[in-house]
């Protein structure tokens, strides 16, 4: 049975994976700060589809208790096949020179370090055990930068720019490594980006019909189901009336 590693596994996008993964017989390690939603989902699809579930509950930004939960896995969950690199956020939604620092710290250490984090952690057993695809969940957001959100565009651009370069560093390997690209995307994103603002977060979405969570894991497994010669470098999957990061037609 094959393995799938999953952060940011309580909701959204990350809770979309471990469903689609699961429907396809994958059993799953998920990850989360939340242990009581981690649980809750956890719970769900065992229920649902009868697949095995590990819970490491652990905040990507803390790398000792990343590197831990991954250095102390049991021996027969060691042998990963996917790793989807989701835990991710973004904070704010002001002028560059007017930003929050806690905000950008947050962002950076999750967007960026955190998935240095995972991909050192796990990466390493791929290449060693001869097989593995890594996903990482970056976003339109990284192509280019839209107003008041330079910081997090900034942060998945970064995303794009690391698999890139892991997918050199491991060119003569067989793993694969993909970089998925959503737009617009109604999960509980905008809701954190506005610190808790449910109608600020709705009005993202509003004269749209944005992706859902299980769109984004459509294109995640895609890639990953795709034939061991074929590497999917990078989806960029949007709503269709939005065009870029910053151009979106509203009804």
């Amino acid at each position: 049975m094959k393995t799938a590693f999953i952060t940011g596994a309580s909701s959204g996008i990350g809770e979309a994976c471990a469903r689609k993964f699961a429907e396809n017989g994958y059993r799953l390690i998920l990850t989360a700060r939340r242990a009581d939603k981690l649980h809750e989902a956890a719970e769900e699809l065992k229920h649902k589809f009868g697949t095995e579930v590990l819970e490491l509950v652990f905040d990507v930004r803390n790398r000792e208790e990343a590197l831990k939960a991954v250095e102390t896995l049991p021996a027969e969950w060691r042998e990963i096949d996917v790793q989807v690199n989701n835990a991710g956020l973004a904070l704010g939604l002001e002028k560059e020179h007017e930003g929050d620092f806690a905000d950008w710290e947050t962002m950076i250490d999750t967007n960026i370090k955190g998935l240095l984090t995972m991909t050192r952690a796990i990466v390493p057993m791929m290449v060693k055990q001869g097989k593995g695809h890594i996903i990482n969940i970056g976003s339109v957001a990284g192509d280019a930068a839209y107003a008041n959100g330079a910081v997090y565009c900034a942060t998945k651009a970064a995303v794009k720019v690391l698999g890139d370069g892991l997918r050199i560093d491991l060119a003569d390997t067989p793993l694969r490594v993909t970089t998925i690209k959503p737009g617009l995307v109604e999960t509980n994103f905008s809701v954190v980006r506005f610190h808790g603002d449910k109608q600020r977060a709705d009005n993202v979405y509003k004269g749209i019909k944005p992706l859902s969570g299980a769109d984004v894991a459509d294109c995640v497994w895609f890639a990953a189901s795709a034939p061991e010669h074929v590497q999917v470098a990078e989806i960029l999957v949007l709503a269709t009336h939005q065009a870029s990061g910053s151009v979106v037609f509203r009804s």
